[in-house]
């Protein structure tokens, strides 16, 4: 089991605000189990909690804004990115304005304050969303493309292509959360002449300088824009390397651009609000197309738990495969309804059926379009629970499962032909007597096709 982990004690950061220009001091603290990341605006009145959730983006224009209740924060994505790169789960930002310091415009020294608060293990197992199908989200407008695909670790490979003779296409890859910390944290934010321009006539990056933004001159500058530039960064001289890079600022990475963008996903998809297991694949990443996908995989994550789908490996070996079934119920072919039990407890039990073509109530239900009855599903969860209350004796093969009571029954999905349906059994109250009472649910294609409660008593062959 992973445990959940949080920073060991505070730290404080100082520094300016990118857009705002205001100085800004954030301090990390050690938080709750199952707290999530949270800011705190501790320069407003009764402090106002925004927790990291992509419901709250509101803004995502040069950086990923937060808004709850009036209250927002602001360019929020190299903090998020720098906790996920550093594989911790519950942290507390205290900050006496919108945005947090920009710093060198990396996560690096965010990293940097995490590693010298310390890292501790929280007593309670960290939540993972495995991912088992290709999910995705495409902005039509822009092109931009965001692929989540199974795989055995957070991996993120970032694809972007600016357009512009200097700067093209480049790509990012980070196969572990591991290389964060050396692959990808002081990767810097970057920005082109003809966006900065734009920014500085709005009156944003107010607190920027030419050493915490990368920026590309891809067009030629007037001498009202070199002076415009020396005004707003203090400098008595401005000049173009030959690389294309205002100023004398030295590249980390050659792909920086590239490895920014990924960290820019890293922290946007922290959003999410768990850990994922999978391996992303971000075409043309922006801060709109990175959380309007945060915000489909929350919803699809929050739907996913509210209907409480198991995942279990159909591949290994059953815990009862169909003969020691056959040993316990009484039932035989064709109203043998269960194939495997996976999992048994003494007040749970999981079972699975293959649905195939060959099953005999599909030659009547329906002739050219096949539907597994309704009955025949609550028939299978309660053979299932059968199992469970039959292994409750020692001569199974001596007793015979009735229905008492079936109540609560609800059909949300058609089971189809090549189905493979999952059974869970629990025990809403202790077997007295013989009499089971449970809840049964049964899923299929990762949802609930069918749930109600049931009650059934064992008794002794005659």
């Amino acid at each position: 089991m992973v445990k959940q982990k949080t920073i060991q004690n505070e730290v404080t950061l100082t520094g300016v605000g990118l857009h705002t220009g205001k100085e800004v001091t954030m301090t990390f603290k050690p938080a709750p189990i199952n707290n999530g990341f949270t800011f705190v605006r501790v320069d407003l009145e009764g402090s106002p909690v925004i927790e990291a959730d992509a419901t709250y983006v509101v803004n995502t224009q040069r950086g990923t804004n937060l808004e709850k209740l009036g209250v927002k924060i602001q360019t929020s994505e190299h903090v998020l990115a720098a906790f996920i790169g550093c594989d911790v789960d519950n942290v507390i930002v205290e900050l006496n304005a919108s945005e947090p310091p920009i710093m060198d415009g990396s996560s690096k020294f965010f990293v940097e304050a995490v590693e010298k608060a310390g890292i501790v293990e929280q007593d309670a197992e960290r939540r993972y969303y495995v991912v088992k199908e290709v999910i995705s989200y495409t902005d039509e407008a822009t092109g931009s493309e965001i692929l989540l695909m199974p795989a055995d670790d957070y991996q993120v490979t970032a694809m972007v292509d600016f357009g512009t003779k200097v700067l093209g296409t480049q790509n990012a890859t980070m196969k572990s959360i591991a290389e964060f910390k050396t692959e990808i944290a002081d990767s810097r934010t970057f920005s082109f002449l003809h966006e900065l321009e734009d920014l500085l006539d709005n009156g944003l990056i107010k607190g920027g300088d030419l050493n915490n933004a990368i920026v590309y001159v891809d067009k030629e500058i007037s001498p009202k824009t070199m002076d415009n530039l020396k005004v707003a960064f203090g400098k008595d001289a401005i000049s173009v390397k030959p690389n294309g890079i205002l100023d004398n600022l030295t590249l980390h990475h050659p792909n920086e651009a590239a490895r920014h963008k990924l960290l820019d996903v890293v922290g946007d998809l922290a959003l999410i609000g768990i850990k994922i297991k999978g391996k992303v694949i971000a075409n043309k990443p922006g801060h709109f197309v990175n959380t309007q996908f945060a915000k489909k995989m929350s919803k699809l994550i929050k739907l996913e738990q509210k209907n409480q789908i198991p995942v279990y490996d159909l591949n290994i070996p059953p815990l009862m495969d169909i003969h020691q079934i056959m040993n316990i119920l009484p039932h035989r072919p064709p109203f043998l309804f269960i194939d495997r039990i996976l999992e048994m407890s003494s007040n749970h039990v999981v079972g699975s059926k293959n649905v195939t073509m060959n099953e005999s109530f599909f030659v009547g239900h329906f002739p050219g379009a096949p539907v597994m009855p309704g009955v025949i599903i609550v028939e299978a969860m309660a053979q299932t629970g059968g199992i469970l209350i039959l292994s409750s004796v020692p001569d199974p093969e001596n007793y015979l499962t009735y229905f008492m009571k079936i109540d609560n029954v609800k059909f949300k999905h058609k089971v189809l032909p090549g189905d493979t349906l999952v059974f869970k059994c629990d025990l809403i109250s202790p077997i007295r007597r013989g009499i089971c009472h449970m809840q049964a649910n049964a899923y299929a294609n990762g949802k609930l096709v069918a749930e109600a409660e049931l009650m059934a008593q064992i008794a002794r062959v005659q």
